[in-house]
């Protein structure tokens, strides 16, 4: 299944590899959930799904509670809002976060399906959402995703925390997949207004090494660099080609090396139903 956003490294075109490296489990946890691909391609019977970007959240969170209402406002959104103009107003009324819960969902499913390349980028002063329109010809309503979506949430626990957060309440048996950010000069970090450092990814791959110990199996996916690698280099490491979930349309840059990185629990518990 798609996911309802779009999304700069989204999992979408490398499930095949995911599923082969994911074991069965009780509870998927994700740190990091982003396009929530994973948790939409898998079949645990519980998630964790974590972000630090709040605009992510509460857009899962409303369509858990309200999926029809977001549905039939961004269908509204799609009618009436077809200018770069009206982008830009929307863009405005989203940044002003006055408006209810189901309008911002909407607001921020039309910015990510209109806006360029898909991007989901804020500045760093005031922390607003700040992509400029992307004149496409004919935007995708992803209406079957929410209802899909709405359903899957039911089984999943919604947080808007830091990887460091979240990653405590990782406990034996449950499965663990971080996708962070890009960390790599010249690629693209601003999910979040405070941004993703090497230094955080150190700190996550560190967190991560004390997990196998209490029964949680480890899966990670960055970026294909040296300097990853030595980062993961207590894990079983596996490199492939990904294609780019979100590109400029020149057919430049369709592939990316990336890699799994796999540590499995010492001590595990729990099987899957």
């Amino acid at each position: 299944m798609n996911t309802v956003l779009k999304w700069v490294g989204g999992k979408q075109g490398v499930m095949a590899q995911l599923k082969l490296a994911l074991p069965k489990g009780i509870r998927l946890i994700e740190p990091f959930c982003g396009s929530g691909a994973v948790m939409m391609n898998t079949a645990y019977s519980n998630y964790v799904l974590a972000d630090i970007n709040a605009d992510v959240i509460n857009t899962y969170d409303t369509i858990r509670n309200a999926a029809e209402s977001v549905i039939a406002a961004l269908t509204e959104l799609y009618e009436t809002c077809r200018t770069r103009e009206h982008y830009d107003a929307i863009r405005k009324e989203f940044n002003a976060r006055t408006a209810d819960p189901v309008r911002m969902a909407a607001m921020f499913i039309y910015m990510n399906r209109h806006g360029y390349r898909g991007l989901c980028r804020y500045n760093k002063r005031k922390g607003e959402f700040n992509v400029p329109w992307g004149d496409y010809r004919k935007p995708y309503l992803p209406e079957k995703e929410i209802r899909y979506m709405a359903d899957r949430l039911e089984n999943a626990d919604l947080l808007c925390a830091g990887f460091e957060e979240t990653l405590k309440l990782a406990g034996e048996g449950d499965v663990v997949y971080c996708d962070p950010p890009y960390v790599n000069p010249g690629k693209f970090t601003g999910y979040h207004s405070s941004g993703f450092s090497e230094a955080q990814q150190r700190a996550l791959v560190d967190i991560l090494n004390t997990l196998p110990e209490k029964g949680v199996h480890v899966v990670a996916s960055s970026h294909d660099a040296e300097n990853i690698r030595q980062m993961y280099a207590g894990f079983t490491v596996k490199g492939f080609s990904a294609p780019r979930s979100v590109y400029n349309g020149t057919g430049e840059g369709k592939k990316a090396k990336e890699i799994i990185a796999i540590r499995q629990a010492v001590f595990s518990g729990k099987t899957a139903a």
